[in-house]
């Protein structure tokens, strides 16, 4: 994890390699919780016995947007910024699903520092995630991630 004092520093950090978060398992548990709270139940998500027999995948996958919604849990695992008033989620840059995460497999977050900007009174700065999977419990990341992010975020002293 990195840790930065106060929001001016990530100014200087544009570049800087943030490491990867530990592992997380996707449950079929989060998946269907996950469609419950959206409303998106179809079947390639939530029915493991036509997923498995069906689907080109093999069996049920996450929702790109369960994916998506783990960069929350990961970002803060990767960069804590100190002494600061308030810190708020700007928004996406950009967002790909390059591979579907199966269930029960394992995926964690890589990240990069992209860019870093003075803005209004604060410090806006943007963080490539980069959604690794493990398919097969090994601890090696597959060659293709299941998401890539650019997270905005402004902090302000």
């Amino acid at each position: 994890m990195t840790v930065v004092a106060e929001p001016t520093a990530l100014l200087t950090m544009v570049g800087h390699d943030l490491g990867t978060t530990e592992w997380t398992t996707v449950t079929q548990d989060r998946i269907a919780l996950f469609a419950d709270a959206t409303g998106d139940h179809q079947w390639i998500h939530v029915d493991v016995e036509r997923a498995t027999a069906e689907s080109p995948f093999g069996g049920p996958i996450a929702h790109g947007y369960l994916t998506l919604s783990m960069v929350n849990l990961f970002l803060p695992e990767l960069l804590t910024v100190e002494r600061f008033s308030m810190g708020v989620n700007v928004g996406l840059e950009k967002v790909r699903f390059p591979a579907p995460v199966p269930s029960g497999s394992r995926i964690r977050a890589r990240g990069e520092v992209v860019a870093a900007s003075e803005a209004k009174g604060g410090v806006q700065v943007t963080v490539r995630l980069t959604v690794e999977r493990d398919l097969d419990g090994s601890g090696t990341p597959d060659a293709k991630p299941a998401c890539v992010a650019d997270t905005v975020s402004r902090f302000f002293p």
